[in-house]
């Protein structure tokens, strides 16, 4: 969470030469080629089948998540658009009980609410300078839930390396057809042949940190409930203001600030409810087990 924000701004800036496809297939054929190379290297890590429905549904996720993303960076500051995508960690956990069968109760989804709202303070309908752009990071957030859930039920039959290569070779794939429909579609044109040698260099970085990152992701989910690992990615939002402001001078203003405070506090609180439950539940076991140190939890409800 900490190294995303390096690369959205590489993205951004290279949103100046290149399109967003764009952007997205380059960095993401660098990532298939780096997680190549490690599988390579690391061939005993690899377990499960790389490709498969569920891997090409998270190789498409993924891709939509970046152009989302990305397309956002070029017209709105980083910052602006991390703040709309953190209603991620909230969706995450609207989709956790249909999805995962992981139990969320009454004051978590009340929590969800309150951070929408705070997400709309920051999109501001109807009265914001980006336009229907200010959308689209929102757009970018449920896709990177919905991959959450797929890659915690992939890892279940597929070690992470192989489900990212998978998905990452699955992405690019999709991402090139996407291109070469380009002209049919009316959207721009490729330009990388005429992009400056920086745009290259670039590209690898990008690609390198998404390798990195997502691999990392994918472990994670691997071993932990997607709902508590969610707040880690508050991490995010600071590094995404700290890049905005060093590279870009750009600092959100009050509003956008008061609806990222919302957001922040609300899925804090779905976090804090979460350890509670899980206290609760653990507690409950023991006392119906009649196991030594057990505790009363007379008066609790622990799906909350």
């Amino acid at each position: 969470m900490a190294l995303l924000p390096v690369g959205d701004t590489l993205s951004k800036l290279l949103t100046e030469v290149i399109s967003p496809l764009e952007i997205t297939l380059w960095r993401t054929l660098a990532q298939a080629a780096l997680l190549g190379g490690l599988a390579l290297l690391l061939r005993h890590r690899l377990r499960g089948r790389m490709i498969s429905p569920l891997v090409a549904l998270s190789g498409l996720l993924v891709s939509v998540t970046l152009v989302s993303l990305i397309s956002a960076f070029h017209v709105m500051p980083i910052a602006t658009a991390i703040a709309i995508f953190f209603v991620e960690p909230l969706l995450l956990t609207l989709l956790a009980r249909p999805l995962l069968g992981e139990r969320v109760g009454p004051r978590r989804y009340i929590a969800v609410g309150v951070g929408l709202v705070g997400a709309l303070i920051v999109i501001r309908p109807g009265m914001s300078e980006f336009g229907l752009a200010a959308l689209l990071p929102a757009l970018a957030a449920l896709a990177y839930a919905l991959n959450m859930i797929v890659m915690r039920r992939a890892t279940r039959t597929r070690s992470p390396l192989t489900l990212q290569l998978g998905a990452s070779l699955c992405g690019a794939g999709l991402l090139a057809l996407a291109m070469a429909a380009a002209p049919t579609l009316g959207w721009p044109t490729p330009r990388i042949a005429a992009a400056p040698a920086w745009a290259w260099g670039a590209l690898a970085a990008a690609g390198a940190l998404a390798a990195a990152t997502f691999l990392m992701i994918a472990y994670a989910f691997g071993r932990e409930e997607a709902s508590r690992l969610a707040p880690v990615q508050y991490l995010e939002i600071v590094g995404a203001t700290a890049m905005g402001f060093l590279v870009f001078g750009d600092l959100p203003d009050a509003l956008t600030c008061l609806g990222t405070a919302i957001i922040l506090a609300s899925s804090a609180y779905v976090f804090h409810r979460e350890r509670a439950s899980e206290g609760g539940e653990a507690a409950t076991e023991r006392s119906a087990a009649g196991a030594p140190g057990s505790v009363t939890t007379a008066g609790t409800c622990p799906n909350k």
